[in-house]
Order: C-alpha cells, then structure tokens, then sequence
C-alpha cells in the first residue's frame, strides 16, 4: 500500500502538493502572515506524515494545466464527527442520539469564487477518491458540509456520493454527510 500521494492529472486539472513558490497565489487566507505559516505547516505535513506512515492527509493545489494557474485546494481530513446517528453507518445496538464520535477518512474541496461551477470541485476530487480507494484501500470517504451549502452537494452527488442528514441539531458542522464506499477492492 502506496500512502505517499504523488501529484494527481486529470483532463484539465493538476492536483499536487503545495510549495513555498504558491505563497502569492495561496487562497486560504487573507493575512499573509497566516498565509506564510498555514503553507509551511502544509508542506512540512506531508513529510511528517510520510515519516509516521499515514495517510496523506492535508491540502493539496489545484491547478489548471493549460494556463498553471492555482484555483483552489482539496484534499484530505480525518473526519470527526457522530457516524452513527446515519443509518448507513449504524450498527445493530447503536444508540441513534448518541453523542460519541468515529473517524473516518474525509474528503474537502475549495475553489476560488471565479472558478466555482465549471465542474472543477467535482474533477479534482474524483482524483483523489480514485487514489483513496485504489492505493491507500480506503473503505469509505466521507464529506460534511451545512444544510444550506447546495453547490457542495450537488458536487457529492456528482461523485456518487450518498447524502445523509444529521436527525440533530448537534454539532452544527455535522449538517450533511456524503458517503462514498469502495467497490474496488
């Protein structure tokens, strides 16, 4: 099993590990003093989680090939939250307002604003399914976001994903959960 990620192609997209040379284009934050410690951490993390022999967790640049111009991130999180209170991830027993939590292996995405709705989300991270599920023999990956953030379930959709809702209020960033199991392995 291959945990090292190496850049990822796609018909119109690169998707590959941040450097120091992507400070100018870095869209995650406006402060650049933030801008300069998020990127080192991002960079150090791959390595140090290369060394522990974990997955690749963290951002990842999306780039437009045919311009090389950097649009945006995505990647992967451990993804905390309370799985159970889903039916497809409940078990016989398992109490449905139960506040414990599980990891699982998540998937994220973010575009800058003019590049959003041109597919590229959807792209981007069918790359990185493919990886987790061919290399890393991920079981199942996972994707959260708010009742209200339509556009990134249309992306889960897009994915196959199946999109299951919190029966809670609680914790509110645990709204909508897209769950995409493996068939290859």
């Amino acid at each position: 099993m291959n945990l090292t990620m190496p850049p990822l192609e796609t018909e119109r997209l690169l998707v590959r590990p941040y450097t120091m040379d992507d400070l100018p284009n870095v869209p995650q934050c406006s402060d650049p003093d933030r801008r300069r410690e998020w990127l080192e951490w991002t960079v150090r993390n791959y390595q140090q989680l290369a060394g522990l022999y974990q997955p690749p967790y963290g951002d990842r640049a999306v780039v437009l090939k045919e311009a090389g111009v950097l649009i945006g991130s995505v990647g992967y999180v451990p993804s905390w939250g309370p799985f159970q209170r889903l039916p497809s991830f409940r078990q016989a027993g398992d109490d449905p307002a139960s506040p414990l939590c599980t990891p699982e292996m998540g998937l994220f995405w973010t575009l800058a604003p003019e590049h959003r709705g041109r597919g590229y989300a959807t792209e981007a991270a069918r790359a990185l399914i493919g990886f987790a599920f061919t290399d890393l023999q991920a079981r199942r990956v996972v994707a959260t976001t708010e009742h209200d953030n339509l556009p990134s379930q249309a992306v889960m959709r897009r994915l196959g994903m199946t999109l299951e809702a919190n029966p809670l209020p609680e914790p509110e960033w645990f709204q909508v959960v897209g769950v995409l199991h493996n068939t290859i392995g």
